[in-house]
């Protein structure tokens, strides 16, 4: 087991502690007026357990723009350019449109 679902379990176990605590009602027992106020912080609290880790949400972000940025310039070049969508993933098509634009 990895050390992230191993936290993940014990969150869990953490929250089904917490849920009796809510369900058994208010305590009957004198405590003082610190220790009270922070089981109802616990009890207001809720875990989070996410699907899906945050490093591979950076991952898939970064994929999914680099594949958005490659298919918006295949169809400004291929359909609005009248060129070939294909000819966008080639060098020589990026260093002539570099010429173009920085042609005085």
């Amino acid at each position: 087991m990895s050390v992230n679902h191993l936290n993940q379990v014990k969150s869990r176990e953490e929250y089904k502690k917490t849920q009796a605590e809510v369900q058994k009602g208010p305590v009957a027992e004198k405590e003082p007026k610190g220790q009270k106020a922070q089981k109802t912080e616990m009890a207001n609290k809720r875990i989070r357990i996410r699907l899906i880790p945050i490093w591979l949400r950076i991952v898939l972000l970064l994929i999914f723009t680099g594949v958005s940025l490659v298919a918006g310039a295949a169809v400004g070049y291929g359909v609005l350019g009248n060129g070939k969508p294909g000819d966008v993933l080639k060098a020589s098509t990026w260093t002539h449109i570099i010429e173009l634009v920085e042609k005085k």
